[in-house]
């Protein structure tokens, strides 16, 4: 079972991802689908170190993104 911390700090950078996405060039459905996809390649993922990676890598994205 994973950490509930951890849990819920990655489904707010998926949330936050999403209202990001509303603006992105190239439409909010292309963003979304994208963004489930990536995320749920790494659903299989249980050590905590490997999820706190991934949510790194997600706040950097963020900021990329924020950057277009």
């Amino acid at each position: 079972m994973t950490n509930p911390e951890l849990r819920r700090q990655v489904i707010n950078i998926y949330k936050e991802l999403l209202n990001i996405g509303r603006e992105y060039p190239l439409g909010y459905e292309y963003f979304r689908t994208r963004l489930h996809r990536a995320f749920s390649s790494q659903a299989y993922l249980d050590n905590e170190d490997q999820i706190r990676k991934g949510i790194a890598r997600a706040e950097f994205v963020k900021k990329e993104i924020e950057m277009l």
